[in-house]
């Protein structure tokens, strides 16, 4: 049995997923909290059969009793709807942030000291939420985005190259949306920029793709979103609090102003470690970066005022 423990609500693809990738890295004991908890409780079983071949050893429990999360290091909320063919991330806002908001009050309750970090969409709104609802802290409530957004830009640049995926490094910053902000001149293979290796029309082609990357799978899917990659880019957030590994990495962190940009949530390099977002790294941005940035926290700032409209904290 592991000291740490980590807490998943909402048991459906990207949380199921990420506790089988969280479960891989042997780091803590697991447990997966949705309303459908005989499904929950299937899930943990399996990955419980699995693990005397795949070599982790470690609890996994599926429940529907959120006083089972108690004590957990870490809880991340996956839970709500996914998005659907044609379906704006905005569309999601209102029955996603009541989800959210159920999901705080229960992390309040039972896990008062955890990390919270947050999955839901649309990510940088369920942000916001989570934190009025915790009143944690802004340091200990972090967004999943920038990190499934560069992981994306880097498989799509080792494609292009024919590189192996691991030489590629990427940062990507601003909304987890359409108004993302690939950095191509801070992204690098061996430590060479790709604008040094590929032409521009290449390199805004790739990134007009990492920009519309969820939206292709769901498109093919039909009826559902991503899972995989959300699920490994969760599981290297976990990881890195739970190890306190200081990793450097792209994340939706509450900027008071940093970046020119001031009260909101927005994908910026931070550090993360067993304190959540321990530093913001402020990068010299240029004229244009800076911009697309600013514009990228102004469809933000819109889905925040929309949420203000309805949403109330209580």
């Amino acid at each position: 049995m592991s000291k740490n423990k980590v807490s998943i609500i909402g048991a459906g693809n990207v949380g199921a997923t990420a506790t089988y990738y969280i479960a891989e890295k042997v780091i803590a004991d697991l447990v997966m909290v949705d309303v459908a908890g005989g499904m929950t409780q299937a899930k943990a079983l399996d990955f419980l059969h699995a693990g005397p071949l795949r070599g982790y050893d470690v609890s996994i429990a599926g429940t529907d009793d959120f006083a089972r999360i108690a004590d957990s290091n870490v809880v991340v909320i996956t839970a709500g709807l996914p998005r659907k063919p044609g379906m704006d991330r905005m569309d999601l806002l209102k029955v996603n942030a009541d989800i959210v908001k159920q999901a705080a009050r229960a992390i309040v309750e039972h896990a008062p000291n955890a990390i919270v970090i947050v999955v839901s969409n649309p990510l940088d709104i369920m942000c916001h939420v989570a934190l009025r609802s915790t009143g944690f802290d802004l340091r200990r409530v972090v967004g999943m985005a920038g990190i499934l957004d560069s992981t994306r830009f880097r498989y799509f640049v080792a494609e292009q190259l024919g590189c192996a995926l691991s030489s590629v490094h990427a940062m990507v910053l601003g909304g987890h949306g359409d108004q993302m902000v690939p950095l191509p001149r801070l992204t690098t293979v061996g430590g060479v920029p790709i604008t040094e290796l590929m032409d521009a029309a290449t390199v805004a082609r790739l990134v007009d793709r990492t920009r519309k990357g969820g939206a292709e799978i769901v498109a093919l899917l039909k009826t559902g979103s991503a899972y995989y990659a959300p699920a490994a880019s969760v599981a290297d957030m976990v990881e890195a609090v739970i190890t306190d590994r200081k990793h450097l990495a792209p994340c939706a962190t509450y900027v008071r102003g940093e970046y020119g940009i001031d009260d909101l949530f927005i994908g910026v390099p931070v550090i993360l470690g067993k304190n959540g977002v321990e530093r913001i790294i402020e990068l010299a941005l240029t004229d244009d970066e800076r911009k697309q940035l600013l514009a990228s926290a102004d469809a933000v700032r819109k889905g925040v005022e929309e949420l203000n409209t309805f949403f109330r904290p209580t």
